[in-house]
């Protein structure tokens, strides 16, 4: 460790290798991979301190006073022949960032970044650059991968409206916050096939995102046809996930034995199947009862969806992908019982994953209650927010753990107007909440601030995990040579209080209205572009590229395989049992059918009514046995009443 008097740049004392002289490897002279960036490192505080621009002798560096101020990053364009350099390629992408703390899933290490054309070049020391760079000092900021939410509905369409935020005003936001990439849901209208589907949403999503975006599709009705479309989805499309709901009974809902053979589908193809987990059948009962009782507000929408029928589901849909052996991602896991279902499946070894959302993660149920009618519906979304306050504690805490691994924000919100179609009949109101701008600052304010998870784990859960589960990785979810220049300088000390006022969303309501946070964005890059710079954002409408998503992802199909190699079920050799084989007749069970409740009493036969009064024993008149010869004399050896008893029948 180099003392305090040595004349050595503060980058350099942070660096792994013990010796900043030591030489580089290069690649073709001018690309270098990180010197040691795959070994296991421990945090050295003091170069830690020393990467800051802090003091190397052990004391804890002075931190800025007043945090509710933003820190700037100083950032430089080239001048003098760097810039005569470039005259011919003005444009052309080159970006440095010098003194940044990389901050991956695995490891974190101070070092500098170059990238040109939306591609990370190098990562390494001194890094030896060609002219034209626009130069940012990240004095020893975390600079960690941009945030993959994979859980988006923007311009989603909804009985004749569609959602407030279109693709441009979604991703927008997502960029605000810290997100590069999302992926949004293909809904198709039962009767409209998957591909024309898919290709409106491409459609839609092409012309209007400003991020790099991806499309899940869902299974909205089941026949053979649906299945060859999806086929053809994963092999020419790029999409490796689908969706399937337990839940919106007579609109999108599945039985169990559709849910089962679209899982076997899924599995053969290679793709991730996901799950809307309620059960529709007893919330349609339930939405009826509590209608019928006049409530017909807000608070009706959380009564008639309770925390056990998205637990139930949660278990049933993990029934089936166990008995499939198809990996399983639930959507919107809302409540701390789902959210144990899932942590007990893991446990027992099934390939499943739990994706908490912002709302969840940020906020509770409490507000259906709320007197404003308009402030009680913008938080109606299904699953619904739980009404008990200590959830949202709870699911940070087993996303900490690892016993829920990815967030998304499932953003759909709707304005009041929208919203009010439903403001006689609860099960009306459209669906959905904000989150897509939050999400990284509530789980960075909620888990690492609070000490439930480090830098790391935050990486992991914002990017990584979802980059490697939907084959993504290592494109994007890492900082790596060859990755793409997708970027976030984060300020760990940053405040905001979230407010509709100020957010990105066209909505009036912000369901984290007055929310504190700490933690933010000081710079955003994204496809290696500063979208992103001391507020300020510079978006372009229709920038966003669609990215294909391979098959069979090895972070998931990797434990399928070998799952699918134990699984292979043997029958007992024996020998033929040549024995006897009783005749049975069966009938079939059509021919007799259960009467209930809701059959017509006129599809049932009368039976004839018995009169008890009446006996069919009679001694008078002609008798059934008449033809029967009878026996001169019976003797009755020992009858009843003993031998006096003794008759002579005639």
């Amino acid at each position: 460790m180099s003392t305090a008097g040595e004349e050595v740049p503060a980058f350099f004392k942070s660096m792994g290798s013990d010796s900043p002289a030591r030489p580089r490897q290069k690649f073709c002279g001018m690309f270098c991979p990180v010197e040691g960036s795959s070994d296991s490192k421990t945090l050295d505080f003091d170069a830690l301190s020393a990467c800051r621009g802090g003091r190397s002798d052990g004391r804890v560096i002075d931190r800025q006073t007043d945090i509710t101020q933003p820190r700037k990053v100083e950032i430089r364009e080239s001048t003098g022949k760097e810039a005569l350099q470039n005259l011919d390629d003005k444009r052309s992408d080159r970006l440095l960032i010098k003194g940044g703390k990389i901050v991956n899933d695995d490891q974190s290490f101070c070092a500098d970044i170059y990238m040109e054309d939306g591609v990370i070049k190098q990562i390494g020391e001194n890094l030896i650059v060609p002219g034209g760079v626009k130069t940012i000092d990240a004095h020893g900021r975390m600079l960690m991968p941009g945030g993959i939410d994979v859980h988006t509905r923007f311009q989603m369409p909804d009985r004749g409206m569609v959602s407030a935020d279109d693709f441009y005003q979604g991703t927008k936001a997502a960029l605000s916050g810290g997100t590069t990439m999302i992926i949004d849901h293909v809904v198709p209208e039962p009767g409209i096939s998957l591909i024309s589907s898919f290709e409106q949403w491409r459609e839609w999503a092409d012309s209007k995102s400003c991020c790099d975006y991806s499309l899940h599709v869902d299974i909205t009705e089941w026949h053979k046809g649906i299945q060859e479309e999806m086929e053809a989805l994963v092999k020419d499309h790029g999409v490796n996930s689908f969706l399937v709901y337990l839940a919106y009974k007579d609109i999108f809902q599945l039985t169990d034995a559709q849910v089962y053979e679209v899982f076997s589908v899924i599995r053969d193809l290679g793709a991730i199947a996901q799950v809307h987990a309620e059960n529709g059948d007893i919330v349609a009962e339930e939405q009826r009862r509590i209608l019928e009782q006049g409530i017909t507000g807000p608070e009706g929408h959380v009564l008639s969806r309770p925390e056990e029928v998205e637990a139930e589901a949660v278990n049933r849909s993990v029934t089936v992908a166990n008995q499939t052996n198809c990996p399983l991602y639930v959507t919107k896991v809302m409540s701390k019982s789902a959210a144990d279902v899932i942590a007990q499946a893991r446990k027992k070894g099934t390939v499943v994953y739990g994706e908490p959302i912002t709302a969840s993660l940020g906020t509770d149920g409490s507000h259906y209650w709320s007197k404003n009618w308009a402030k009680a519906a913008a938080f109606v979304t299904s699953p619904p927010l739980s009404p008990d306050p200590t959830t949202p504690d709870y699911l940070n805490s087993l996303l900490s753990c690892g016993d829920l691994q990815v967030t998304g924000s499932a953003h759909c919100p709707f304005n009041t107007a929208q919203r009010a179609v439903g403001k006689d009949d609860f099960s009306l109101i459209p669906e959905g909440v904000n989150g897509t701008e939050e999400r990284m600052s509530i789980i960075w304010d909620k888990c690492v601030v609070t000490g439930k998870m480090d830098e790391n784990q935050f990486v992991a859960v914002t990017s990584t995990n979802a980059a490697k589960i939907f084959n993504l990785y290592p494109r994007k979810g890492r900082i790596a040579v060859g990755s793409d220049a997708d970027l976030v300088l984060w300020d760990p000390d940053m405040t905001k209080i979230i407010s509709a006022k100020s957010h990105n969303s066209t909505v009036e309501y912000n369901i984290f209205e007055g929310t504190e946070v700490r933690g933010g964005p000081l710079v955003v890059i994204s496809q290696g572009k500063i979208v992103l710079e001391e507020g300020n954002l510079h978006t372009t409408e229709g920038s966003g590229r669609y990215v294909a998503r391979k098959p069979f992802p090895d972070y998931v199909y990797k434990r399928i395989k070998a799952r699918s190699r134990l699984a292979e079920l043997r029958g007992v050799p024996r020998g033929l049992y040549d024995g006897p084989v009783c005749e049975v007749s069966v009938t079939p069970k059509a021919m007799t059918p259960a009467s209930s409740a809701k059959t017509s009493p006129a599809k049932q036969p009368n039976q004839p009514v018995r009169n008890l009064h009446q006996s069919g024993f009679s001694l008078s008149g002609a008798q059934v046995d008449d033809n029967i010869p009878r026996r001169n004399t019976q003797r009755i050896v020992a009858p009843p009443g003993g031998r006096a008893n003794i008759t002579s029948l005639g």
